[in-house]
């Protein structure tokens, strides 16, 4: 079955072609040479999960800002607002953006 999938291509419920995760953990820089068959699809899955959330996250701002159309604030404002993106604040520009400033009860409305 992982053979069939990692063959190339996005066989079975994998919404992020595998092959191409496969090329990032090979390029990364760590001298990396052999990946396990389950890897990529264990990479796959916590893409997806994370996307899922940080999507999730940043349309409660917008529906908070009365859009129905998600901009590159909302995102900027659902991973400054939320503790298990702090990964990811050093990569949000604060200079392009203007993120909103969420009061604590904004920020327990964001919290799941």
């Amino acid at each position: 079955m992982y053979s069939r999938i990692l063959a190339g291509g996005r066989t079975g419920p994998h919404s992020l072609p595998l092959a191409r995760i496969k090329k990032i953990m090979k390029k990364s820089g760590d001298n990396v040479n052999m990946i396990s068959g389950e890897a990529p699809i264990v990479f796959s899955k916590a893409c997806e999960l994370l996307i899922e959330e940080l999507t999730r996250r940043s349309w409660m701002v917008a529906m908070q800002r009365k859009r129905r159309t998600l901009h590159k604030e909302d995102v900027v404002s659902a991973v400054i607002a939320t503790d298990i993106f702090d990964f990811l604040v050093n990569l949000v520009s604060e200079d392009s953006t203007t993120p909103i400033d969420l009061t604590p009860v904004e920020r327990e409305k964001l919290e799941f």
